[in-house]
């Protein structure tokens, strides 16, 4: 054996070194890190390229104006006073026309604090509407909407008392 061979093993181990490291788990490790630089710069770019595209976007498109939303309002009050009735639940009950079948549809909205329901995409045509409020009369009633920002008041009458 020569001198340079002498401090190797058969198995592929530099014995002179001291450190106990094999040469491939030194490539190993090199390449771990190299791996996870490189993902660390891929994600920074990728990150960055979507802000660019983001502010992009922002600046390109012009502020749309306000265009004024077509729903059914719907104003429900009570009692002598006309106050308005919150959290009352408006059932608005309409049928779509189909080819084979016609499909009843139903949507149900709640009063705000003023008293009024929105119905958004409200049908055209004849719809029942019904109004039911804790401590109030059910109300229900056929109306044709011709206009879907149509107001409709509604008013609730109290129940007659029982004994």
């Amino acid at each position: 054996m020569e001198a340079g061979e002498a401090s190797k093993d058969r198995d592929g181990l530099d014995r002179g070194c001291g450190c106990g490291e094999d040469m491939t788990v030194k490539i190993t490790k090199a390449k771990k890190s190299l791996i996870g630089a490189l993902a660390f710069v891929v994600i920074g770019i990728g990150a960055a390229t979507v802000v660019a595209q983001e502010a992009a976007q922002t600046k390109a498109a012009p502020a749309k104006p306000r265009v004024e939303s077509k729903r059914l309002k719907i104003e429900v009050s009570g009692g002598d006073d006309n106050r308005p009735v919150e959290n009352a639940s408006v059932y608005v009950k309409y049928v779509e026309s189909r080819m084979l079948k016609d499909k009843k549809v139903e949507l149900n909205v709640k009063t705000n604090r003023e008293g009024v329901a929105h119905v958004p995409d409200a049908p055209l045509g004849r719809a029942l509407i019904q109004v039911v409020a804790e401590g109030w009369k059910t109300y229900g009633r056929w109306y044709e909407v011709t206009d879907p920002q149509q107001n409709i008041k509604v008013h609730l009458e109290r129940p007659a008392k029982w004994y």
